[in-house]
C-alpha cells in the first residue's frame, strides 16, 4: 500500500466517522423533537435533524463513491 492509498483510505475512515456522528447527533435530536420538545422547539429539532440526517447520508454516499470509483493501480 502506497502512501497515496494509504491517506485516501484515511480520509475515507475519516468521512465515514463523521457521517456516523452526524447520524446519531440527528437520530438524538429527532428523538427528542418527537418525545420530549413541544412548539417551535420541537419543529426547530426535527428540522435539524433531517439536515443531519441528510449530510450523513451524502458524506457516505461521497466515501463510497471513492471507493468504488477509484482508480485501481496494480
Amino acid at each position: 500500500m502506497s502512501a497515496d492509498d494509504a491517506q485516501q483510505s484515511a480520509r475515507r475512515r475519516n468521512r465515514m466517522l463523521l457521517a456516523g456522528l452526524l447520524a446519531v447527533a440527528g437520530l438524538i435530536l429527532l428523538l427528542l423533537g418527537f418525545t420530549v420538545a413541544s412548539g417551535t422547539v420541537a419543529g426547530v429539532e426535527v428540522v435539524l435533524a433531517l439536515l443531519l440526517l441528510v449530510s450523513s447520508y451524502a458524506i457516505q454516499r461521497l466515501a463510497r463513491r471513492e471507493t468504488v470509483y477509484r482508480d485501481e493501480r496494480r
